[in-house]
């Protein structure tokens, strides 16, 4: 019995997504410049001509990665500059971040795939454009840290400078994920939020 339109989509869909998640693995392993669309094929368990029917390129792939990313955090920055209190806004974001790098299901390796974004710039001007997109999330935090100090709830310094040492905090503990793994204690979210509120936050 043939396929509906509605279950053909679907299995292009799943597809699609198994190879920008083998694409995930191999960028982050070996870099943009040392993989290709073969490695990526092999790593998604499919044939090297069958991924060529959903992206022509490791380019244009790699450009489908980082415009997700792109994406997410514009989307974030958006949320955390919404109306609500500046430390429960920051301590969901926190929470998801975290959890993210628990499951174990890529979340460190796409951010080294990110990583590779800002310092390949290939295809030319992604750089750039993640870079914006980068920028309206630092702006963001450090926005909700500034409103957090007026309210005597956040430590006190320069709010881009406190943003600056908590996305560090959060860079670290994926960069430590990646080489630990499961052997890496799960990371707190009260310490973690310490880095913003010092000793004032209640």
């Amino acid at each position: 019995m043939p396929r509906t339109a509605e279950q053909n989509e679907s299995a292009r869909a799943a597809t699609r997504e198994a190879i920008e998640t083998a694409a995930v693995r191999v960028f982050a392993r070996r870099g943009f410049a040392d993989s290709n669309m073969r490695q990526i094929a092999a790593e998604a368990g499919l044939s090297a001509g069958s991924i060529y029917r959903h992206f022509a390129s490791k380019e244009e792939l790699f450009e489908a990665l980082l415009g997700q990313a792109s994406d997410g955090l514009r989307a974030t920055a958006a949320h955390l500059s919404s109306d609500g209190d500046p430390l429960e806004l920051l301590r969901g974001f926190t929470e998801m971040y975290l959890a993210d790098l628990a499951k174990g299901e890529g979340a460190a390796e796409f951010f080294m795939v990110v990583n590779h974004g800002f310092t390949t710039d290939t295809p030319a001007g992604i750089g750039a454009r993640l870079a914006v997109a980068q920028r309206a999330l630092w702006d963001a935090v450090a926005a909700l840290v500034r409103r957090g100090q007026s309210a005597g709830r956040f430590a006190a310094g320069d709010p881009v400078r406190v943003a600056a040492n908590y996305f560090a905090l959060l860079t670290g503990l994926t960069m430590m994920h990646l080489a630990l793994g499961d052997t890496l204690p799960e990371p707190d979210v009260d310490l973690v939020l310490r880095t913003l509120i010092g000793g004032t936050g209640k």
